[in-house]
Order: structure tokens, then sequence, then C-alpha cells
């Protein structure tokens, strides 16, 4: 009987401007592997299927739970966490790609600067900090608290940003993860008072309006967080303040 094996093929590029190349591995069959086991067992002894040497492969994790999203990578065309990527549950030869909104780092690695640069942007936080004490925080009811925690569950990982159309070198949109954000703060009980900092980004260029509402963002996030919802209700939220700030000039 012949030995079960795992095929992968694999864009590889050895940095930011280097050009890319495919190299295929061959591994042996073990049952319960994910994509990063997979990878891990090429770091322990890089060699190509046809037999060649080459350098480890370049990835990035962290939680290994499909909690951090550092591992988000495409994976048989499609952008995924490779931590919760089974290998039983995938045809083969499993194509493994950067993202290719990000700037490629090396290999599988990709710079997601560009989405922490828009939470900063649009101030994805509450703030907490001050010269005298806030006292114990609000309590959210228990509706309140199970809508906000689903938009919590963001982690950054890409995915929306991936399938968005409007996401691109000739765009400025900075993408439904971080708007999505601004309705989490601003419905925060201490967030809402600094809600106007959250919305003034959402109407300067790559703001609320160059979303396309292609919809692809909900169907590609992992966590299923009601994107198109999240984005129809900031695009209200927006306009409602460019007006309000309309009429008090």
């Amino acid at each position: 009987m012949a030995e079960q094996i795992i095929r992968l093929k694999i864009r590889r590029q050895d940095g930011p401007n280097s050009p890319s190349r495919w190299e295929e591995f061959n591994l042996p069959y073990k049952e319960k592997q994910n994509v990063i086991s997979c990878l891990m067992e090429i770091r322990k002894n890089p060699v190509t299927a046809a037999g060649q040497k080459t350098t480890p492969v370049v990835w990035e994790c962290n939680c290994v739970e499909e909690v951090c999203g550092a591992c988000t990578m495409i994976i048989n065309g499609q952008a995924r966490q490779s931590c919760s990527a089974l290998i039983d549950k995938m045809v083969q030869p499993i194509v493994l790609e950067p993202l290719t909104k990000f700037p490629v780092i090396r290999d599988l690695m990709v710079d997601r600067q560009f989405m922490f640069d828009n939470l900063k942007k649009v101030r994805a936080w509450v703030n907490i900090d001050g010269t005298f004490d806030l006292g114990p925080g609000p309590r959210f009811s228990e509706g309140q608290r199970r809508w906000a925690y689903a938009i919590s569950k963001c982690m950054t990982c890409g995915c929306c940003m991936e399938a968005c159309p409007q996401v691109n070198s000739r765009s400025k949109f900075m993408g439904p993860s971080p708007i999505s954000q601004v309705r989490l703060f601003n419905a925060h009980p201490t967030g809402s008072m600094n809600k106007h900092e959250r919305l003034a980004p959402l109407l300067d260029d790559g703001g609320i309006a160059d979303c396309g509402n292609a919809q692809n963002c909900v169907r590609a996030c992992p966590k299923e967080i009601p994107l198109t919802d999240n984005l129809a209700e900031m695009n209200r939220q927006a306009n409602k303040f460019a007006l309000d700030r309309w009429l008090r000039k």
C-alpha cells in the first residue's frame, strides 16, 4: 500500500521587492493536522518535493486558536486562518498564498499595519485615563452585551479586507473592519462621549462614502460579524453627524 502524503504548493517571496515563485512540498500524512503543523514540519526539513534544499517557509501565528488573526493567508483560493484549516477537510494539493491586499514581508507573512493605523485613526478604544477616579464602569443590559460581543470578536485578521473590492492600491478606503469597530465603541456608554472623534474620520477620504456595498465582507468574516449592518448604521450616523456639524456653522 502506497504511503499517504500531504501535498502543498506554496507561493514564496524572499522580500517585499523580490519576485514570487512556487515551491511544492510532500509530507508524510498524519491525522488531524492543520496547515500550521505542516509548515512546522517543513521548517524542520526544508526540502522541496523535487528533493532540492530550500529555506524554511516564513509565516506568522500566535494563538493557534482562531483568535488573534495573525495566521491568516489564502488557502485554496480563500482567505482564512491556517490554524483552523484542517488538512483532512481540504482538497490537495493545498495551495498557500499570502494575502494580496497587504504588503508581503516574506513568503506568507504580510504587513497588516494598514488596518492598525486605521483603528488608530478612528480611535477604536474607550478613554479611561484621567485625573480623577471614574468609578466602576457602566453595566450593559444582557441584550446590549450580546450585540456588542458579536462585534468585539473582530480579530483584525484581514479576511474582510481581502474580500472587499474597494480595498486596493487605487483607493484610500479604510475597509469594513475599522468602520465596524466605530459602531462598537460609539455604543459603549463611556465611549459614546467621544463618538464625534470617531465619526469625523469616516467623512474623510477613505471613509464610509467609499464603501461600494459589495457585501463580500460579511460572507468572508470567519467570526460572522454583521459587517453590512454595521456599515449601514455607520453610514447613517456619519451622515447625521455631518448634517449636525453643518448646521452648527
